[in-house]
């Protein structure tokens, strides 16, 4: 593919996966759209093991943008970034065709391990804001990572992952499109858990009242018959 027909493409995904886009012109004032053009650049110095270059381009491009992009991750077709402010994208990540992220995203690793020490997304991930997703573990295809989820292990193909630490709460085999980007419809584990708690403990309260009323009438039955009174007026 070209570089014009390649930036055609890049315009036609922005335009497509964000609404407040109005023009094509519009689009060149996008900080993603830039990021990965100047990620793309730094991509190929990298390969040609100019590494200085590439590197001086994505910090210039992080300064500018505000989205952190390691010369050295793999990128497919049709990453978008929505907004883009404090994404970060380590060395050795791979990133899958048509993958969503939003802002404030870290794709990185757990440590100052060598080789392969960041996340593979695999195509039509969607990421959303906040997560954290760290190690060096796949992200099956077509899976959903919730707000603010910090993801520490290995995510099978179409899941929707949640929390801290992130845990998948659901899981179909019908594959998800990849411009399903709705970030409201994720369950909500914690709230269940928690509804969950609240059910047990009005059972044991119930039950607790329960063995109290009867431990009264069992106590206010022995103090009848231990009292002589009792046997005086029963004319025993």
């Amino acid at each position: 593919m070209g570089l014009i027909s390649y930036v055609k493409e890049e315009i036609r995904i922005v335009r497509e996966r964000d609404p407040a886009i109005h023009s094509n012109v519009e689009v060149w004032l996008y900080p993603s759209f830039k990021a990965i053009l100047w990620y793309r650049l730094a991509h190929k110095l990298y390969l040609k093991k100019h590494y200085f270059l590439a590197r001086w381009l994505s910090q210039r491009t992080t300064r500018k943008t505000g989205i952190e992009i390691h010369p050295g991750a793999k990128i497919g077709k049709g990453l978008f970034i929505d907004h883009g402010t404090g994404v970060v994208i380590g060395e050795t990540c791979e990133i899958g065709d048509n993958v969503t992220l939003y802002q404030g995203v870290t794709l990185g690793g757990t440590g100052k391990e060598h080789g392969k020490r960041h996340p593979t997304l695999k195509d039509n991930v969607m990421v959303s804001a906040g997560a954290k997703i760290l190690g060096s573990f796949t992200i099956g295809e077509n899976s959903k990572i919730g707000a603010g989820s910090v993801v520490l292990s290995e995510v099978p193909p179409n899941c929707t992952v949640v929390g801290v630490p992130g845990r998948v709460v659901k899981q179909g085999s019908v594959k998800k499109p990849w411009m399903d980007l709705d970030q409201t419809g994720f369950p909500d584990p914690l709230s269940a858990d928690l509804a969950k708690l609240d059910c047990e403990a009005k059972v044991l309260l119930r039950r607790v009242a329960e063995l109290e009323k009867s431990e009264k009438v069992r106590t206010a039955k022995e103090e009848k018959y231990n009292d002589p009174s009792y046997y005086i007026q029963a004319g025993i």
